[in-house]
């Protein structure tokens, strides 16, 4: 069952934002911190179904963001709804890290069945991606007796002081916060359209390579000793960097370098995973490639707040008390997740899949249409497209992404930018053709209007 109405295109009726909008808007920079990252222009929401979303003066947006990748069976699917509900009547919270409910071991089995590890697993319940990655670095510390992590520019794992270490996808995010709390060494992220290599694709249309060569030829043999190192955490497509797909034989070879000197694998699939690219995780887009541990947020719940770290049970050595959460595994959460899941194998992965590749097909029309759209690429119904100031130079035009990201907004359309100078798509999994559709007729019409 998919949330259902009648509406077929966005309705503003005011100018934006609105009289009541910006009441709350004018409340908030009083009130709340001015740390968020939020865009150039102001949406309000006062209400979410399937794919809309309704401000308080009535303007209605197609929502092609979902919350960042968050709401991945729309806004308020009623089985989502009546799923959060019927727990709520009977146990909001009892701390799972001191007792115990049927929930923690009822997600747990289900990610045992579907999460891409070989072997038995086990799950840490946290209440977000930065907490899932926290988890992860502790295991991974805690069971290789490391204390060394490789992560990758462009990455993003979260603004806690941990996963900060990693995050290196803009400078605000690290700002004021002097050195890092972990022992980081990053690498160049393999992209083929903007090669940090200046080589780009090979001939054979393959991966340069340049980045594993830059961890086996020089970090390990200069900085990093392969036997300190006790993980490597991947995007295996990068969200904040710019919706940018790792290469299949990149990934495999970060297999290969963890298998040779016992690192561990760690992928983050925080803004990729739960049906998001056309599969369940983006790494099962990359056949034969296994994680040592995984690590979820955004999607999994349907927006509620849940965070799961899993991992191989012989890596999930730990004692007792060595980490826990006081709201992590919360049992409204985890009821919102285990129907997530099963909405998601219901239908929306394929619809991901399926609706994913007719928006990227609009996608690459406008690219051909326009000069300054350099790039689309992406999975699913995760897509980046680039805005360059010409196709020949591949120069970032930022400038040009937020007037368009402005645009849309000003046409009831909701996309976000990410990266340098990309905006990228990440809609409910539920987008229709003909949601589709709509959004490429206004996605067109505001390019036009801020070239």
């Amino acid at each position: 069952m998919q949330p259902i109405t009648d509406l077929q295109r966005p309705v503003i009726k005011t100018q934006l934002p609105g009289p009541k909008a910006l009441e709350i808007i004018n409340a908030d920079a009083q009130y709340v911190t001015p740390s968020y990252p939020r865009p150039d222009y102001k949406l309000v929401a006062e209400k979410g179904y399937g794919v809309w979303i309704e401000d308080p003066d009535g303007n209605v947006f197609l929502d092609c963001n979902a919350g960042v990748a968050v709401c991945s069976t729309g806004h308020c699917h009623p089985e989502i709804v009546k799923s959060i509900s019927d727990q709520a009547a009977e146990l909001i919270h009892l701390c799972g890290t001191d007792y115990y409910y049927r929930h923690m071991p009822a997600l747990g089995k289900k990610l045992d069945e579907i999460v891409p590890i070989d072997g038995p697993t086990k799950s840490h319940f946290a209440n977000s991606g930065a907490e899932a990655i926290e988890t992860a670095l502790k295991l991974a510390m805690y069971h290789t007796r490391r204390q060394k992590f490789i992560s990758f520019f462009g990455s993003f794992h979260g603004r806690t002081l941990g996963a900060l270490s990693l995050t290196s996808s803009k400078k605000a995010q690290r700002l004021g916060f002097m050195r890092q709390a972990l022992d980081v060494v990053h690498v160049p992220y393999p992209n083929c359209y903007q090669c940090p290599f200046n080589l780009g694709k090979c001939s054979d249309g393959s991966c340069c390579m340049g980045s594993v060569s830059w961890i086996e030829d020089r970090i390990f043999n200069t900085t990093t000793p392969p036997e300190e190192v006790a993980g490597i955490v991947v995007e295996v497509v990068q969200g904040e960097g710019g919706y940018v797909p790792a290469p299949t034989e990149f990934i495999r070879e970060i297999r290969r370098i963890c298998d040779q000197h016992g690192i561990m694998m760690i992928i983050d699939e925080v803004q990729s995973g739960m049906g998001r690219t056309g599969k369940m995780f983006a790494l099962d887009h990359h056949q034969g490639v296994k994680a040592d541990i995984v690590c979820m947020a955004k999607g999994i719940g349907s927006g509620m707040p849940i965070g799961v770290c899993t991992a191989k049970a012989d890596i999930m050595d730990w004692h007792k008390g060595a980490h826990a959460s006081t709201f992590g595994g919360n049992p409204v959460a985890i009821a919102a997740a285990l129907k997530t899941i099963e909405l998601l194998e219901g239908g929306m992965v394929d619809n991901a899949r399926d609706v994913g590749a007719h928006l990227e097909a609009g996608l690459r029309r406008l690219q051909d249409k326009y000069e300054c759209i350099g790039d689309v690429r992406g999975l699913g119904m995760m897509l980046g497209v680039e805005f360059v100031s010409d196709k020949v130079s591949k120069k970032p035009d930022a400038a040009l992404r937020d007037r368009i990201e402005m645009a849309c907004f000003e046409r009831g359309l909701i996309i976000l930018g990410c990266g340098t100078s990309t905006i990228r798509w990440s809609p409910p999994l539920i987008l229709s053709h003909e949601n589709a559709d709509v959004a490429l007729e206004i996605f067109d019409a505001a390019i036009a209007a801020s070239i």
